[in-house]
C-alpha cells in the first residue's frame, strides 16, 4: 500500500526549499509570512521568490523578485535560448496553450508570469539547485514550479487553495500540475475533497492548515455588549458577501439592537458598498477602514465582539476556503457568526464554537447577534471552546512540522516522473 505524501520521520540534515509566491511580502497575506516564518524557525534553509512586485528582505531573507523589465530580456534571449535546449517542452506548451481555452484572461496572464519567471530564474537554479521547490499556489507559482522541474528535474509541490480551485472552474492547468507536483497541500478538507473528486491522486494530497507563529492574549468577554462591537475583516470582492452584510445591518438597525460595526479591507466593490451603505441610511452604524496592517487587524479584532463573515460563492465560481481571520477570532477571543458557505463549518461548528446563519435570511443573523450580546454563559462556552479549536488546529509550528515532512520526502523521491 502506497502511503500519504507526508508520512514519515523528519530529516536530520535540513534541506533547501525554494519558494514560490506571486507577490511577497503582501499585506492581505500575513498567513503566508507566517508560514515562511515557522519553517524559518525549523531550520529551513529558505529561498523567497516574488513573481509579481514584492520583494525586499523578510526576518534576514532576501526575496527575489523578477524585475519587469526582465521580460524584454525573456523575450529577446532566455525564451529562445532555453526553446532551443528544450524543443519537445516548448512544443508540448505551444499544443496546450492553443488546445485549451483558459479559464480567464487573468488567468491566462498568471500562467504565462509563471512561464516567464522560468525563463529568466532557470539558469540560477541551474547553478544552484534547491532540494525542492514549493509552490505557495497552483497559478503562476505552481507554473513556475512544473516548468523547472520538466527542465532540470527538481521535484515540486504546492498548495491549492480556494481561488485556485474555484475560481472560473479553477486554474487553467490545475490538474497538470497537481498530478506532477510530488504533494499538493490543501487547507481545508473541502480543497482536499475537491482535489479527490477531479481525479487527483489521494497519497499525494495532505490537509495542513495555516497557522499562528504567536497566540494572542485571550481577552476578556466584555459585559455588557451593548451596543455590540461588529467586524468583519475582508477583501471587498464578491465572494465576500458584503452587500448582504450591509443588509443584515439595516435588519439590525430596524431591530432596535443598537450595534457598531467597521469593515475593514479594501478591494473592487468599496465604492459600490459605500453608496448601497450612505443608500439604507447606515453612515452611522458603519465604517469602512480601508487596508490596515496586520498588527492594526488584531487591533480591530480586540476591539469587536463578534466576527462577522458572510461568504458567498461568487458568479464567477470564487468561493473562500477558511477564510485566516476566522479562526485568528477564535484565538483572541472574539465571537464568530459565519454563514456556512465553503469550509468555514470546519472551524465554526454550530453552537459549539461559534454559530453559523444563512446569508438570505437577514433574520437568522438578527436572531443570533441578539443572543450573542445578551446571554454570557452561551458566549463563555463558545469562546472558550473556539480557542480550544484554535489551539489544536491552527499552530504555526505544529503545521509547519508536517508541511517541512512534505518537503523531505519530495526531495528525497527520484527526481523523474
Amino acid at each position: 500500500m502506497r502511503l500519504p505524501a507526508c508520512s514519515g520521520e523528519l530529516a536530520e540534515k535540513p534541506i533547501s526549499v525554494a519558494y514560490l509566491f506571486t507577490t511577497f511580502p503582501k499585506t492581505s497575506e500575513a498567513f503566508l509570512q507566517r508560514d515562511v516564518a515557522a519553517m524559518q524557525a525549523r531550520g529551513i534553509r529558505v529561498r523567497l521568490y516574488s513573481l509579481w512586485g514584492g520583494g525586499g528582505e523578510f526576518r534576514g531573507t532576501k526575496v527575489e523578485a523578477l524585475p519587469r523589465w526582465w521580460f524584454f530580456v525573456t523575450l529577446l534571449w532566455w525564451i529562445p535560448y532555453e526553446s532551443a535546449r528544450y524543443p519537445a517542452m516548448l512544443w508540448e506548451l505551444i499544443v496546450n496553450v492553443w488546445g485549451r481555452r483558459p479559464p480567464s484572461g487573468l488567468n491566462f496572464w498568471e500562467n504565462m508570469l509563471g512561464a516567464g519567471f522560468t525563463t529568466c530564474f532557470v539558469h540560477r537554479f541551474r547553478r544552484d539547485p534547491p532540494d525542492v521547490v514549493y509552490a505557495a499556489w497552483t497559478g503562476a507559482p505552481a507554473t513556475a514550479a512544473w516548468l523547472i522541474w520538466r527542465v532540470l528535474g527538481i521535484p515540486y509541490g504546492t498548495g491549492a487553495h480556494a481561488y485556485d480551485l474555484y475560481e472560473h472552474g479553477g486554474d487553467w492547468w490545475l490538474m497538470e500540475k497537481v498530478a506532477l507536483a510530488r504533494f499538493a497541500h490543501t487547507s481545508t478538507e473541502l480543497g482536499r475533497r475537491t482535489l479527490l473528486e477531479r481525479g487527483a491522486d489521494a497519497t499525494k494530497l495532505v490537509v495542513v492548515r495555516r497557522g499562528l507563529d504567536v497566540f494572542p492574549e485571550f481577552k476578556p468577554l466584555r459585559t455588557p455588549r451593548r451596543p455590540l462591537r461588529l467586524v468583519c475583516v475582508a477583501r471587498l470582492v464578491p465572494k465576500k458577501g458584503l452587500a448582504d452584510q450591509l443588509r443584515i445591518y439595516a435588519a439590525l438597525r430596524d431591530a432596535g439592537l443598537e450595534f457598531s460595526a467597521r469593515i475593514v479591507g479594501q478591494g473592487e466593490l468599496r465604492a459600490k458598498l459605500e453608496d448601497e451603505m450612505a443608500r439604507l441610511g447606515l453612515g452611522e452604524q458603519v465604517i469602512f477602514t480601508g487596508e490596515v496592517a496586520p498588527a492594526e487587524v488584531w487591533a480591530h479584532l480586540g476591539w469587536a465582539d463578534v466576527l462577522l463573515h458572510t461568504g458567498v460563492v461568487s458568479p464567477s465560481g470564487d468561493r473562500d476556503g477558511l477564510p485566516n481571520v476566522i479562526p485568528e477570532a477564535m484565538a483572541a477571543g472574539t465571537l464568530v457568526l459565519t454563514s456556512p458557505a465553503a469550509a468555514t463549518t470546519e472551524a465554526i461548528q454550530h453552537e459549539t464554537t461559534g454559530l453559523v446563519a444563512e446569508v438570505a435570511r437577514p433574520g437568522e443573523w438578527v436572531a443570533a447577534l441578539r443572543r450573542l450580546a445578551g446571554d454570557d454563559a452561551l458566549a463563555d462556552r463558545l469562546r472558550a471552546a473556539a480557542r480550544r479549536w484554535t489551539e489544536e488546529n491552527y499552530d504555526a509550528h505544529r503545521n509547519a512540522a508536517r508541511l517541512q515532512t512534505c518537503l523531505e520526502h519530495a526531495a528525497e523521491k527520484s527526481r523523474e516522473p
